[in-house]
Order: C-alpha cells, then structure tokens, then sequence
C-alpha cells in the first residue's frame, strides 16, 4: 500500500530539496545553521508562566507551566547529536509545559564532532542527577525523561542505565521520532528519505558521534539493540509514518511490550520526521502536539 505524504508536508520537503543538497554534504556550522533555520519555521511557543535558567552544568533550562505542577520532564533536544540547543527547541519547550501541564527541564548537552562520544551520554546522566538532587527545591515528586530523534536516543540510553542502577527511579518515558538504532537497515528508512532525515544524514552523524570510539550499534548508541528492557519506566512513544525512524520506533514499543513495561505508541498518520515541531506550517502538527502533552496529563492525574 503506497503512504501518502501530508501535503504541507510535502511542499515544505520540496521547498528544502531545491535549497540544500542534505545535511550530510554540509560543513558543521552550515549544518547547524540550516537546523536552526527549519525549525525557526514552526514558529513561536505559547506564553507560559516563567522560563528560567537554572544554575546548573550542563546548562538546564526550566519551562514551567501555567499551572502548578509537581512533574518534571527532562528533555534532550534533537539535532543529530551535532546540532541544536536550548534555543532551537524553545518553541517546543514552550508547547509542551503548557499541554501537558509539567515542568520542562530542557537540556543544553554538548555535541559532537568537538564533543564526540560519551559527551553527550555523559551529560545527559548529570543532568539527570542535578534534577533529582534538585526536586525538592523546585517542588518536584515525580521525573520523567524524553527528548526527539537524537534527543530521545540520549533519553532512552540513560532511561536503560538510570533504572538499572538507581534507587530512586524515573516515573515516565517521552520520545518524540527518536533515533533507536544508528545502525539500523528497515523498510522505512529505504521508502522515505528527504531532506529533512535520509539515510546519510544518519550515517554522518552517527560517524561524528562515536568516533571510532564505539560502535554504532552498541547499546549505549542504539538503544533498540540492548537485551534487557524490564527496568524501564512507563513509556509514551511517538513515530510518524513517513519517517525512516518509523520502523525502529515499532520495533522499540513491541521489545518493552514484551518485557512487560507501559507502553503508549503512536504513529502519526502522513506525517514526516520533526512534523511535531513544524506546527507553524503543518497543521496536522497544530492538533497533534496539544494531543501528545493531554495524554501525559492525563496519565498523570490517574497514575
């Protein structure tokens, strides 16, 4: 059966397709530049009750929601491991405090090539710890974790490695689109490449990422391909249909379902990778990002 792209979704693509001859065949600053210009495109966040930077290092940036809350979401952007930042995802940020009614805890991790591997790793698991060591001073009970593509990729692996080890445990899991498996060959990263996410794109920056440090398919890079799953919090995974992360997304939820972890997946019908952050120009993502952030509210008034 053919899959249709999202309309908008396609002139968006062919828009950059004319501009851009892919991520991989750009220099780093171009690369991050062009990054910080797509998601430019989805506009800006809602107005929220305060952002606030806290005095923490890596540096964390706190969203807080209109109302009071006693959750908190640390989050780990996208970009590839080499792109993005705090400002990039502020829009996003800001979207999701106000629909799902927690605390984002944005994390400013450092990227490769001048960071390569455990860098990023290594930050994420600080960062994770200076929230916890934190929580009661920010009138938090509960700590989920997420991100989106290479963002969720950081959250899965220190989601793996926090609940194995530590006492205090992680209430929730978030991933948007994330990268699972930077060594993975599916149908869906054959069917849908764009300028947006090919194939590579995906080989570049797993190449900068580990540096020759660590294989692309060690757990620790690609999280599908860890052998125990049990330990993981309650997970809410989102994928999209026209994405090539879409198959390894699947086949993530089917490896927790089967180890008996709370999964909530949901494959986002025509819509392409990073749709979530482009609500300025897809209005599919208008809806379906308020949707996401109800579902976690949702789950966590009656949890």
């Amino acid at each position: 059966m053919t899959v249709l792209l999202d309309p908008q979704a396609r002139r968006l693509i062919d828009m950059l397709a004319l501009q851009s001859g892919g991520a991989a065949s750009l220099s780093i600053a171009q690369r991050r530049a062009a990054f910080a210009g797509l998601m430019r495109l989805g506009g800006l966040g809602p107005q929220i009750r305060k952002v606030e930077d806290a005095a923490a290092s890596p540096a964390i940036r706190i969203y807080w929601p209109q109302s009071e809350t006693a959750v908190a979401l640390v989050f780990f952007h996208g970009g590839g491991l080499v792109a993005g930042g705090l400002d990039t995802h502020d829009a996003l940020c800001r979207t999701l405090a106000a629909v799902s009614s927690c605390a984002i805890f944005a994390v400013d991790y450092r990227l490769a090539p001048e960071n390569p591997f455990p860098a990023a790793l290594e930050d994420a698991r600080t960062a994770l710890q200076w929230t916890f060591d934190n929580a009661d001073r920010y009138g938090i009970a509960r700590i989920g974790i997420g991100g989106d593509s290479a963002g969720g990729t950081l959250a899965a692996v220190t989601a793996a490695q926090w609940n194995a080890r530590e006492a205090r445990k992680l209430a929730f899991q978030f991933l948007l689109c994330p990268i699972l498996d930077f060594a993975g060959q599916t149908p869906s990263r054959r069917a849908f490449q764009s300028p947006i996410l090919d194939q590579a794109t995906l080989d570049h920056d797993a190449a900068l990422y580990t540096a020759g440090r660590v294989a692309a398919a060690d757990p620790r890079v690609s999280p599908l391909r860890a052998t125990e799953f049990a330990h993981l919090p309650p997970t809410f995974l989102h994928t999209a249909q026209c994405d090539p992360l879409r198959d390894e997304g699947a086949a993530y939820a089917e490896k927790l379902k089967a180890a008996g972890v709370e999964v909530y997946h949901t494959c986002h019908p025509a819509m392409p990778h990073l749709f979530y952050a482009l609500g300025g120009i897809i209005p599919y993502a208008e809806k379906a990002v308020p949707g996401v952030g109800a579902e976690l509210a949702a789950w966590f008034a009656r949890s």
